[in-house]
């Protein structure tokens, strides 16, 4: 376990939270939202004494794998318990009777908790990761949490992007917060009031009003704050973070059963290194979701890694996304998923287009973006759909944004499965020199245990 040493953002973001009851930190990716909030909590149930059970709603991956990772980092949250509340219904049941501090759930859950427990609620605290993703006052899940905002002592509402489509998102984001306090009771003199309606033809554009925008940001100012990931981080280094998934039971003994015979099969005293590489390429198709057979027709495994980038899509909502594939199976599965939204690398008009703001999601594959192209304008966000194990692809693919000219902090998402052989693969992408047949060989002996 590490040792927390807060930067100075931080500190300010840990005591803005502490000293407002309902609170949103606007925060960008790559800040420490996960961390920061754990510590907010930590005091007010253990410094304090200011709550007793805290809820925390955040997007499936996030649950899963960030806010347990975040807690089994840091020293300083040894005296905190967490339950997860996810999987099946009965497991889910479980982990509610489960006694903890801090209780993590998905959006998706949110519905059934509030049906459950019904009038036995029992947590005074509520933590939104990703506010935004309410921010539609028809849904399920926003008319469902309303009902209990009432209980909640203490809320903290976390994005990095809280109006990704204008101001008129914010309504019911900040309803959760203080239940229509700063702006207003209800959507519709909300709109009234801060903004002019238009009808066009099935659907009303709304369009603020002169001075709303400031007014609004001045109503708000008191409980939100808003930091930039470039005027805290230190530009000359990109961030990277791993996002993990898991594979079931079913895709991982799939998955085990393939690498066992591919790397068994081959010599226990040399292995080639074509075999090594082809052995290579597939464990790493598996883990990215899909193999080729030997007519080269590729058949899917499993959707893990598409969740995680749909996810990642809305987390980064108003930035652009450099995504980097290894296969041809990668760029049609994420083809066929986000349609319209993506826009394959191909030439001088798409690296223009890219530079000028104008897509949003650029695909391509580190060979054949390794090298001279300068894409450091069109954004500052790399997502690592699928790994490739050269140092200098993944190096020179990484500096197409990560160059000068570059004005923000550079941000890199490794998408990793989990017990695969991705995890081996970072070893070398973090310089630790190994070569693919010593990768087998730990890959081997693991197997063989």
């Amino acid at each position: 376990m590490a040792e927390f040493i807060p930067h100075p953002y931080q500190k300010v973001a840990i005591d803005f939270a502490l000293k407002n009851e309902k609170c949103g930190l606007f925060l960008d990716m790559g800040l420490g939202k996960t961390v920061i909030t754990y510590t907010v909590l930590d005091r007010l149930i253990n410094d304090y004494f200011e709550i007793g059970k805290a809820l925390v709603i955040a997007p499936k991956r996030t649950a899963y794998n960030t806010w347990p990772a975040e807690y089994e980092k840091w020293d300083h949250l040894k005296n905190l318990t967490i339950s997860k509340v996810l999987g099946n219904p009965k497991e889910r049941m479980a982990a509610i009777e489960k006694e903890a501090d801090i209780y993590i759930t998905t959006r998706d859950n949110v519905v059934w908790l509030v049906d459950y427990l019904q009038d036995n609620w029992m947590f005074d605290a509520l933590v939104i990761d990703e506010l935004s993703s309410f921010k539609n006052h028809q849904s399920k899940r926003f008319r469902k949490l309303r009902t209990v905002t009432p209980y909640f002592k203490r809320v903290i509402g976390l994005t990095g992007t809280p109006v990704p489509n204008g101001y008129k998102d914010l309504w019911a984001q900040l309803y959760l917060l203080d239940r229509g306090e700063r702006l207003e009771k209800n959507i519709t003199t909300f709109r009234r009031k801060y903004f002019n309606a238009y009808p066009r033809g099935n659907y009303i554009e709304y369009q603020l009003k002169e001075g709303a925008k400031e007014e609004i940001d001045r109503r708000i100012s008191d409980i939100c704050i808003s930091m930039k990931a470039e005027d805290y981080l230190d530009l000359k280094e990109p961030i990277v973070m791993d996002v993990y998934v898991e594979l079931n039971k079913k895709e991982m003994e799939l998955y085990k059963e393939m690498a066992r015979k591919a790397i068994i099969n081959i010599n226990d005293e040399y292995i080639p290194a074509v075999s090594a590489a082809a052995v290579t390429n597939k464990l790493l198709q598996l883990a990215s979701g899909a193999i080729y057979d030997e007519n080269k027709k590729y058949h899917q495994v499993h959707e893990e890694k598409i969740k995680a980038l749909e996810e990642l899509i809305e987390q980064c909502t108003g930035e652009n996304l450099l995504v980097y594939y290894n296969y041809k199976s990668d760029l049609d599965r994420i083809q066929k998923k986000f349609k319209d939204d993506v826009v394959v690398l191909k030439d001088e008009k798409d690296i223009r287009a890219w530079n000028e703001g104008k897509i949003k999601i650029l695909l391509a594959h580190p060979a054949s973006a390794g090298h001279g192209l300068n894409l450091q304008d069109g954004g500052s966000i790399i997502v690592w759909f699928s790994l490739n194990w050269s140092l200098e692809l993944y190096q020179q693919a990484n500096a197409r944004l990560h160059r000068q000219g570059q004005r923000n902090t550079v941000r890199i998402y490794r998408i990793i499965a989990k017990d695969t052989v991705d995890e081996r693969v970072v070893e070398v992408l973090e310089g630790k020199n190994l070569r693919q047949e010593e990768l087998l060989r730990k890959l081997k002996a693991e197997l063989l245990k």
